[in-house]
């Protein structure tokens, strides 16, 4: 499903291979959180969306901890900022900003997608699903 949803998009879309379920539940023990279902269906079909020259439009799962794991301790270093740990960050936009889903009570409770702007701290909701990210973002109608 999701294979072809990007590809109607963009012919650009190059997959890696499907996330193990071993992948996935790494997202819990090393996050302590679940994957909104229809993320972790995008994984369980390719682990990481790319374009052409190495763009990243969805990262890799091993990425995702990486990425969250510094990022959600960058306000320790920086006091005018807040903490992002309130946010499961799954892409950037390749300029410092990244895309994610809002994390409330250790969950993710809504589909809606953020934008963290890097440069003033700002949070805002970018789409209201995956499937609508996916569409702005990889067909150009969302812009940064």
């Amino acid at each position: 499903m999701w294979k072809g949803y990007l590809s109607s998009i963009s012919k650009e879309c190059q997959f890696k291979a499907p996330a193990t379920e071993t992948e996935i539940l790494s997202i819990k023990k090393d996050l302590n959180i679940d994957l909104p279902k229809k993320l972790a269906d995008l994984y369980y079909e390719t682990n990481g969306v790319y374009g052409n020259y190495g763009i990243s439009f969805i990262w890799s799962l091993e990425q995702m901890i990486k990425e969250n794991l510094f990022f959600w301790t960058l306000h320790e270093h920086k006091e005018s900022m807040k903490p992002l740990d309130t946010f499961l960050f799954f892409s950037d936009a390749g300029n410092g900003d990244l895309f994610g889903y809002s994390i409330g009570n250790g969950n993710i409770q809504y589909e809606d997608i953020y934008l963290w702007n890097h440069e003033d701290d700002s949070r805002s909701i970018i789409a209201s699903s995956l499937e609508e990210f996916i569409k702005g973002w990889i067909g150009g109608e969302i812009s940064i």
